[in-house]
């Protein structure tokens, strides 16, 4: 594997880890992303190309245990990468077939490129050598590009390149999904509009998104265009096939751009026409490449991160920071998509949107907030399906689903599938009614970080307020304990559904759920103070609010029910202390690895719900969320002590399976600043997630994107400290030594600055420039105001020391 900073790679070739070499090494701009499959294969156990479109879904129905379930999926469109080659009238190529001498597969993660290197020896001992280097344009989003090179080292004669589209392609990445439908695609049509030009054109069978990708093909041979080509029309292949006779270390170079399209697109007329005009007039693969790249150049300044940590751990930091940006980049602000859970690498919960958002937007908020922007727009334009959904189960305001696809309502499944056990069981997971809680956090962050008052009136205090009222009316008020109280929910845990025993699914008074749901209350009735008087008076009368509402949400602020046993520790939820302890250590010698305890234990006949066990953080998800000044703040306006953060830590930490990547995000967070040594070590288990596979197959249907950018906010918010609060951009470093310095440019309400961090210490410099508003920056007791081209220094080590922890000086 490459192990340089900015380049990512194999050298050599495993069918067995094809997957995920395939998710890790995809190309995409935002618009699309294709995977990192080798363009002579098709979708066989060991390859599986694959190519997404944002917000591209299509819904089907399966029987599945005698029930008829509908699932949407993100559709796996026809595959652009199809070119193949035979000498004389051997077998078309297949690197099974061959013996492969050199093999290597190298991701440029600075300019977006994939190039791959192969020699191989076939049957008769003919030895032959290719470089194929690949992109998805980011400047040009409906572009892509092929070159491939190809060398007879010790022969000569005859040799056929096939380059073409194959629509005869299926949601099939995922085994467990294999019995439910995956013909997602009909009505295939494939022509020749010109000589060198060739389209495929079919639709989505239920969306009716329509989708076309012409191809625009050139061979030269030793630098001479060859223009005798065949065409081939099979079934749902369209492509050109080129006979030519090859001498010994003449170079034979196929140029292949493709041009991708669909019904979605905006300022288009159909997308065939759209797409064969467009390739028809691109440019050629070298300038294209260099645009590209440029493209690239601009992005990485807009999220400069100097880094002096190990090559290895740059190069994971480095890598996820390139797939985020390739999941949701400047061609995503115009599009009506959300953020799958899985990037667009693969079809694992079939390219749903959860709750990513929340570990996403910290990194897009402060470095391009347009992008935060869009993804909120997401969430908005589906308000109305929320509201439906709230009323259609009796509740009042906007209830939001778990799992989101084209429109908005529930996509979670009904079913799911136990490997282990080969079940269908009932799932409930479309009970974690905190996706909500998650939303509202994200747009009143986005709002303090982006300075945006335009969002938070247009769009943002709707949303807020609507989600308060939906908690509002799931709250209940019990006159036992004089507090509020929710019931019937699932945690961001998920092992518990239900209580042992009790047919009724959900869990009662998840303490996350609480603890947020009072932060909301209180965070509603302030941005309805923070808006203008003449849209706070539009929303209430829009909306219907009226006072007695507001002081509903008020005390639901002062009286909500948060469940603690023992010694100051935090339950996470009604009555988990009275579940069973699990024997940990017996689990872990009988089956070694039990970051899924759930199917573990349902393959025994027995059920998560009884014990005392957690897939991923619940509970320490709110010293992740909250500040610990924050925490303190809304607990003690409910009457509650703050607990000891360590001693809860501790507690839930012997009692989870990290069944999930974000476990470790999550961990390394809340344990940086008590347990640093422990902190870097799920810190690399962040960084290592994907890149070694450590869910043990999963990477290979798709990049855990969460864990991914939450790599980047450990760096940016846990470990250098920096957060945006109450009006401030502020500073609590805690930079860890073995780490090296950092410098990092972000962007906080529209002003530009570069940060360095070390140790206790941080330097925040603003950028000059003319008429730039004063940037208020806090640490410990100070806060300084920068002008342009100003620097302040602060040291929380000098604070501790009793002197000034904030040193103030022009450029």
């Amino acid at each position: 594997m490459t192990t340089t900073a900015w380049q990512f790679g194999f050298h050599d070739f495993v069918p067995e880890d094809e997957g995920r070499r395939e998710a890790l090494c995809t190309l995409g701009n935002g618009y699309f992303a294709t995977r990192g499959a080798a363009p002579e294969s098709r979708a066989d156990g060991v390859h599986y190309p694959g190519t997404y479109v944002a917000g591209c879904y299509n819904r089907l129905s399966t029987t599945v245990a005698g029930r008829e379930v509908e699932n949407e999926s993100l559709v796996n469109m026809p595959n652009w990468l199809l070119l193949t080659f035979r000498a004389d009238d051997g077998p078309w190529f297949d690197l099974a077939q061959v013996e492969v001498l050199d093999h290597e597969q190298e991701l440029d993660l600075e300019r977006g490129l994939l190039v791959r290197r192969l020699r191989f020896r076939d049957g008769r001992a003919r030895t032959t050598r290719i470089v194929q280097h690949r992109f998805v344009h980011l400047a040009a989003p409906h572009l892509a590009g092929l070159e491939t090179t190809l060398v007879a080292e010790d022969w000569s004669g005859a040799l056929t390149l096939r380059c073409g589209i194959d629509g005869d392609v299926t949601n099939s990445g995922v085994a467990r999904y294999r019995d439910l439908g995956g013909r997602h695609l009909v009505d295939h049509r494939t022509a020749e509009v010109a000589p060198d030009i060739v389209v495929l054109h079919a639709r989505t069978s239920q969306s009716d998104i329509h989708v076309a990708e012409a191809q625009r093909t050139r061979v030269r041979v030793g630098g001479d265009l060859v223009d005798a080509r065949s065409l081939l029309q099979r079934g749902e292949v369209i492509a050109h096939d080129f006979t030519i006779d090859v001498e010994r270390d003449v170079e034979v170079q196929v140029e292949k751009i493709v041009s991708l399209h669909t019904s979605r697109d905006f300022a288009a007329t159909e997308p065939v026409t759209e797409a064969a005009e467009q390739v028809r007039d691109a440019a050629g693969f070298d300038e294209l490449r260099r645009s590209h790249s440029m493209a690239w150049a601009r992005l990485n300044n807009e999220f400069h991160s100097g880094l002096s940590m190990s090559a290895a751990a740059q190069q994971a930091v480095h890598l996820h920071l390139f797939h985020l940006l390739q999941t949701v980049s400047p061609n995503t602000t115009d599009l009506d998509a959300g953020l799958p859970a899985r990037g667009l690498h693969g079809e694992a919960y079939r390219g749903h949107v959860f709750w990513d958002e929340l570990f996403v937007l910290p990194t897009l908020d402060l470095r391009m907030p347009q992008l935060s922007r869009a993804l909120l727009r997401y969430r908005h334009r589906r308000l109305g399906q929320a509201r439906k959904a709230a009323r259609d189960a009796g509740f009042a305001g906007a209830m939001f689903p778990w799992q989101s696809g084209s429109n908005g309502r529930e996509e979670t499944q009904r079913l799911h599938l136990n490997p282990r056990s080969d079940r269908w069981l009932p799932d409930h997971t479309h009970l974690q009614r905190h996706i909500g809680l998650a939303i509202a956090h994200n747009v009143w962050h986005y709002h303090q970080a982006s300075g945006d008052e335009e969002f938070l009136r247009d769009f943002g205090a709707e949303m807020v307020l609507e989600i308060a009222r939906f908690f509002a009316s799931l709250a209940q008020y019990d006159r036992g304990r004089d507090r509020y109280v929710i019931r019937g929910v699932v945690g961001p845990d998920e092992y518990h559904t239900a209580y042992p025993g009790r047919d009724r699914p959900g869990i009662d008074n998840n303490a996350y759920t609480n603890v947020m749901t009072a932060w909301l209350c209180r965070t509603a009735v302030h941005v309805l103070r923070e808006l203008p008087d003449q849209r706070r008076h539009e929303l209430t009368d829009q909306l219907d609010i009226r006072h007695h509402e507001i002081d509903r949400w008020k005390r639901i602020a002062e009286r909500m029910f948060v469940p603690f046993h023992g010694n100051g520790i935090i339950s996470q939820f009604d009555g988990y202390d009275r579940l069973a302890e699990l024997d940990w250590d017996a689990y872990r010698q009988r089956y070694g690895d039990i970051q899924r305890l759930d199917r573990i234990l349902e393959a025994e006949d027995d059920d998560p719900n009884r014990y005392q066990a957690s897939k991923q953080a619940d509970v320490l998800m709110l010293f992740y969320l909250l500040s610990a000044e924050e925490l303190e703040e809304i607990l003690g306006r409910l009457g509650y002590p703050m607990p000891s953060i360590p001693d809860n830590i501790e507690y839930y930490l012997t009692r989870t399976s990290h069944g999930s990547t974000l476990s470790a995000v999550v961990h390394a967070w809340v344990l940086a600043r008590g347990r640093r040594h422990r902190a870097l070590e799920f810190f690399d288990e962040v960084l290592a997630g994907d890149i070694h596979d450590t869910q043990h197959g999963t990477t290979a249907e798709g990049i855990h994107l969460a864990a991914m950018a939450g790599s980047i906010d450990i760096l940016q918010r846990c470990f250098a400290g920096i957060e945006v609060r109450d009006g401030a951009l502020r500073l609590n470093p805690l930079w860890p030594t073995e780490l090296g310095p950092l410098e990092l440019t972000i962007r906080y309400r529209g002003q530009p600055l570069t940060i360095g961090v070390t140790g206790r210490t941080a330097t925040v410099r603003t950028w000059p420039g003319r008429r730039r508003l004063p940037v208020t920056c806090a640490c410990g007791s100070r806060t300084v105001h920068l002008g342009p081209g100003e620097t302040a220094r602060f040291s929380l080590e000098n604070s501790l020391r009793g002197g000034d922890p904030a040193a103030h000086s022009p450029p």
